[in-house]
């Protein structure tokens, strides 16, 4: 052994011909990874000798070898948990080290892993300079580094690299939160919201740990009349949505949840976690997840704050919901002042609804922007409370005068529209004016022709038309619907988009769905 080796005790010396270049614990649990980068073999095996029996924390080690820099970096560009490393300064060049400190700092980028400097040359690379002008954090002769010294500056590194790991994963799974959080605001279902907490607590989890996605069995559940029933869910209750909880969990687990709702807020029961909350609008659920006992200390303290947040995401969806189904009615319910007024049924301006929706969807809009379209195109007609209720009512064939003053129903909606911040009133105003255009270029009251027309105003003609024809007005008994198709093909690129109009026929079981399911009463 050269005066540049580390130095061992005796009663190491005995066991130093049984070491070998693969000394790692059996311990299949996680372990520490220390990193030996010297080119001299026996530094390798004595090490591991050393440290064969080291354990911290209940931890034990793992060794990887690299017998130069070039193949250190090999390792450390696809390995990012490495503890510790033990590094020579002198290898293939002089300061081999030292560039290598540079790299695994400023290129990896990696600023947890503990770098204890070893060197057999001192004067090669000076401590006081080196600590100054590198990013290590030790820095020993190999002269010095008994065994005992050895396994106390591994002890002590493993200790500063734990407590920055652990800093580092709250950040991240901080970040994971707020990430997760500001997701969990642009649903607007309920249902959906439920399914998306799931998954982001499922993939916070996952993410802060380093490991693949996984299927966490777990469910969120909704007080309603019935008990507590299941809205999305994972894992093994997969196939229990809608069920009541009471049926799908043990009798001693629901009856521990019960008792819990009546006293906290986060708690476990058995191996499982459980949250409840109860908003101020009455909005009651649970979260439930097992595997409680698998979950560490950062793992509930995660779920914990992103329990806030699913709070006040499902309070805010809820109210949002509300407040939607109060801005529908007072939609619907000015469209159909509009056809009262021409005696027309109030279910027509829900069927024009939910015909546009479908076309929307099926033309491959999203869920969002169909049901601003179909919300919007209730107003289709608006401009009618501007046209006098004669002509509107006239039983028998309307003058070229009175046709004049019935096509500015459309100028009269969009005047009354147009101005407005709001998306589906600014939609609305589209539709009025442009639902009575055609893309022959004949229609009203701009002669607009094919794409000119707004793919708005194109949806709502056919669903506007194909209502009505089917539907008795003052003027007219209602068409059959093979009248009604021979209509529409005979108007395929004339009065209709040929595109829309190809969606409708393949789509017509849908329409003749809702056609069926808004009948008008007679």
């Amino acid at each position: 052994m050269s005066n540049n080796d580390l130095i061992i005790d005796n009663e190491y010396m005995d066991f130093f011909d049984e070491a070998s270049e693969e000394i790692v614990s059996d311990n299949n649990q996680k372990r520490w990874k220390i990193m030996i980068i010297d080119d001299d073999q026996e530094v390798h095996a004595v090490t591991k000798l050393v440290l064969s029996d080291f354990i911290f924390n209940e931890i034990t080690l793992e060794f990887i070898s690299a017998y130069s820099a070039k193949e250190a970096k090999d390792i450390l560009v696809n390995t990012s948990d490495i503890a510790v490393i033990l590094l020579d300064v002198v290898m293939e060049e002089e300061d081999s080290g030292l560039k290598l400190v540079r790299f695994i700092r400023e290129e990896v980028k990696n600023y947890e892993v503990r770098i204890i400097l070893r060197t057999g040359q001192p004067g090669q690379a000076p401590e006081k300079k080196v600590i100054i002008d590198y990013d290590i954090n030790d820095y020993k002769e190999k002269t010095e580094l008994t065994a005992q010294k050895l396994f106390t500056t591994i002890v002590a590194s493993i200790r500063a690299y734990d407590s920055i790991h652990l800093t580092n994963l709250n950040k991240k799974g901080l970040e994971k939160v707020i990430e997760a959080s500001s997701y969990l605001f642009e649903v607007q279902s309920i249902s959906k919201l439920s399914s998306v907490v799931l998954e982001q607590i499922n993939s916070m989890l996952c993410f802060y740990r380093n490991i693949p996605l996984i299927k966490q069995s777990s469910f969120v559940a909704f007080r309603n009349s019935e008990g507590y029933t299941l809205t999305a869910t994972s894992g093994r209750f997969t196939t229990e949505v809608n069920k009541n909880i009471e049926d799908v969990l043990d009798d001693n687990i629901y009856s521990s949840i019960m008792q819990g709702i009546a006293e906290k807020r986060v708690f476990t029961v058995d191996s499982s976690i459980v949250l409840h909350f109860k908003s101020i609008t009455e909005l009651e659920y649970i979260l439930f997840f097992e595997g409680a006992n698998q979950f560490k200390e950062l793992d509930r303290n995660l779920i914990e704050i992103f329990s806030n947040n699913i709070s006040n995401a499902f309070e805010n969806t809820s109210l949002n919901l509300k407040l939607q189904d109060t801005q529908k009615e007072i939609i619907y319910t000015l469209g159909e002042i509009a056809e009262a007024r021409s005696k027309e049924t109030g279910n027509h301006v829900k069927r024009v609804s939910e015909f546009t929706k479908i076309l929307a969807l099926k033309y491959g809009m999203n869920e969002s922007e169909a049901e601003i379209i179909s919300l919007a195109s209730a107003m289709h007609d608006i401009g009618k409370l501007g046209v006098p209720a004669s002509i509107l009512n006239k039983p028998g064939r309307l003058t070229d005068e009175e046709f004049q003053v019935i096509k500015t129903h459309t100028t009269i909606g969009y005047d009354m529209l147009k101005n407005s911040t709001k998306e589906i009133i600014r939609t609305a105003s589209i539709i009025a004016y442009q639902h009575h255009e055609k893309y022959n270029g004949k229609g009203y009251p701009n002669g607009l022709k094919g794409n000119e027309i707004h793919l708005y105003g194109r949806i709502t003609a056919i669903a506007d038309v194909f209502d009505a024809l089917g539907s008795i007005r003052v003027y007219k008994p209602a068409w059959d619907l093979e009248r009604i198709f021979d209509y529409f093909r005979a108007q395929r690129g004339e009065h209709f988009d040929p595109y829309l109009i190809d969606l409708f026929f393949k789509n017509m079981g849908e329409f003749l769905a809702i056609r069926e399911s808004f009948k008008d009463q007679t």
